[in-house]
C-alpha cells in the first residue's frame, strides 16, 4: 500500500491545468500566426490588441509559468510593430518586461524562445533617449537562442535578419537558409511557412 500512497501523493502534486497550458498556448500560437501572417496590415492592430488581453489572461491563468510570459511579451512586440509610431514604445516596454519575468522563471523554456524574442527586441527597437535598442545584447541574446535551439526556424531567421541588419550579408545568409531548413514544428505550421516566406524575402536581396 505503500507505492499507491506515493503515487496518489504524487498525484495530488501535479497541477490540474498542466494539459490546459498546452491547449490555451497552441490557441494564443495559432491565433498570432492567422493575425501576423493572413490578416491584411489594416486588420492587424485591432486583432492584435484583442489577442494581448487574452495573452494577459493566459499569463494569469498560469501563474509561475515562462510560457504564458514569453508569449504575452511575443504578442506585445507584434502589436507594437503593427502600431508603429511613439504609442508602440510603451508596448516594447511592457514586452520586454513580460520577457524578462520569464527569462528569471525557465530560460530554456519553448526551446530557448525567451532569449529569440528578447533579442530581436534589442537590435528593432530604437536606442536611447527613445528607446532601450541595444545591439550588444540582441547578438548576447540572439547567440544564447541559438545555443539551445541550433535547428530553429526563429532562432535562425532573427539571427540571419540581425547580421543583415549589422553589415555582415554573408553570415546572415547562413542562417537564413537555415531557417529555410528547419524542421517544422508541430501545429505551427502557418507561422513556419510565413516565417520561410520572410526568411525567403531577406535571401532575396543579398
Amino acid at each position: 500500500m505503500k507505492w499507491m500512497v506515493l503515487i496518489m501523493a504524487w498525484v495530488a502534486a501535479t497541477p490540474l491545468w498542466a494539459g490546459d497550458l498546452e491547449t490555451d498556448l497552441a490557441s494564443i500560437q495559432q491565433r498570432w500566426a492567422e493575425i501576423q501572417y493572413q490578416l491584411p496590415d489594416d486588420k492587424k492592430e485591432k486583432a492584435f490588441e484583442t489577442l494581448a488581453g487574452d495573452a494577459e489572461k493566459f499569463v494569469a491563468d498560469y501563474p509561475g509559468r515562462a510560457e504564458p510570459l514569453i508569449w504575452q511579451g511575443i504578442v506585445l512586440s507584434t502589436y507594437a510593430g503593427a502600431k508603429g509610431g511613439l504609442g508602440a514604445l510603451g508596448l516594447v516596454k511592457d514586452a520586454r518586461k513580460s520577457l524578462e519575468a520569464a527569462l528569471a522563471i525557465d530560460e530554456n523554456a519553448l526551446d530557448g524562445s525567451v532569449y529569440t524574442s528578447l533579442g530581436s527586441l534589442y537590435y528593432q527597437v530604437p536606442g536611447w533617449p527613445l528607446g532601450f535598442g541595444d545591439d550588444d545584447k540582441a547578438r548576447k541574446y540572439l547567440q544564447k537562442a541559438l545555443a539551445i535551439n541550433p535547428d530553429g526556424i526563429d532562432a535562425n531567421y532573427f539571427f540571419g535578419d540581425f547580421l543583415l541588419d549589422q553589415g555582415e550579408p554573408e553570415r546572415a545568409r547562413t542562417y537564413l537558409q537555415n531557417a529555410l531548413q528547419a524542421p517544422d514544428r508541430p501545429g505551427r505550421s502557418v507561422a513556419d511557412a510565413g516565417r520561410r516566406k520572410e526568411a525567403k524575402a531577406l535571401l532575396e536581396t543579398l
